[in-house]
């Protein structure tokens, strides 16, 4: 069955203020590196004219994949367009059509430049700290943590819009597709990179910073505390590892690591690392 094109919008998000993002990894056959401390910009998207270049580099080399890479990018004139249909596509269900919720995403994305500029963040991120990645391209396709990451932003916008209910339903289906599973109400920051991403759990109050790494298996959980502010504060640059569990209304300081499988009860100074069941802290970098 031929891949299905839910919309092709010609619709172009306004310009707004750039961030910087550095892009470090080694080009790949079919990537090109962007310059250090390249800017990301809305009105100069480099990111989606490099992922076009690239689908359509995929394409001469594997034309079995020739539909694929035409319906879910190169038939779309931005990257709003082109995520908004991989997204519904994937997170669609017998009542909620693939058309309705491209419209619903595409219409979300088009009233928030800070989910826009996150997205190429997390894009760039991916890139920089994955050696597994191949290119922009694979991973707007194929890297379920990425996907997990947007699906989540966007369900996040409906929380804070009033639309729990929609929110819930993309929490749902998310957790039911990618195995990741993050309630509307959590605050992730940009420039994420969740690695392999299956059994990622975050709570409703829990708060993720900007440049964090997060790998497969992690808890950012409670304590069994019936409501209220019960989940971590994650502050920017921090590295969590395979299977590690912070639960509670705790912090982890800005660049602080995160051993695999460690158990964190208590707050971890910025620049540390924590290891073990139950966490102790071994050593320190710069924070």
């Amino acid at each position: 069955m031929a891949a299905a094109c839910t919309h092709n919008s010609t619709s172009h998000p306004p310009s707004s203020s750039c961030k910087r993002i550095k892009y470090c990894k080694s080009p790949s056959p079919y990537t090109k590196n962007l310059n250090n401390c390249s800017r990301i910009s809305l009105d100069q998207d480099e990111i989606w004219s490099q992922i076009r270049q690239e689908a359509e580099s995929y394409m001469e080399h594997d034309p079995l994949l020739s539909n694929l890479y035409h319906c879910a990018i190169l038939s779309h004139p931005t990257l709003e367009s082109a995520l908004s249909n991989h997204l519904a596509l994937k997170l669609s269900t017998a009542y909620v059509s693939a058309a309705a919720l491209a419209a619903a995403f595409h219409a979300a994305l088009l009233e928030s430049a800070a989910i826009r500029l996150a997205i190429r963040s997390d894009l760039a991120a991916v890139m920089e700290r994955d050696p597994a990645c191949c290119g922009y391209a694979q991973c707007f396709l194929n890297f379920k943590g990425f996907l997990a990451c947007q699906a989540h932003r966007l369900a996040r916008k409906f929380w804070i819009d009033g639309r729990a209910a929609a929110a819930l339903l993309i929490q749902s289906r998310v957790s039911e597709v990618f195995a990741v599973d993050i309630h509307p109400g959590a605050a992730i920051g940009s420039g994420i990179m969740m690695d392999h991403a299956t059994g990622v759990v975050i709570g409703e109050t829990a708060v993720v910073g900007d440049g964090v790494t997060i790998l497969h298996g992690v808890t950012l959980g409670g304590t069994g505390k019936d409501g209220g502010d019960r989940h971590p504060k994650i502050g920017d640059g921090v590295m969590i590892g395979a299977g590690a569990k912070i639960l509670g209304n705790i912090v982890v300081g800005p660049n602080a690591k995160i051993g695999a499988g460690a158990v964190v009860l208590k707050e971890v100074p910025a620049g540390a690392t924590a290891v073990g069941n139950p966490a102790r802290l071994v050593g320190f970098r710069g924070a």
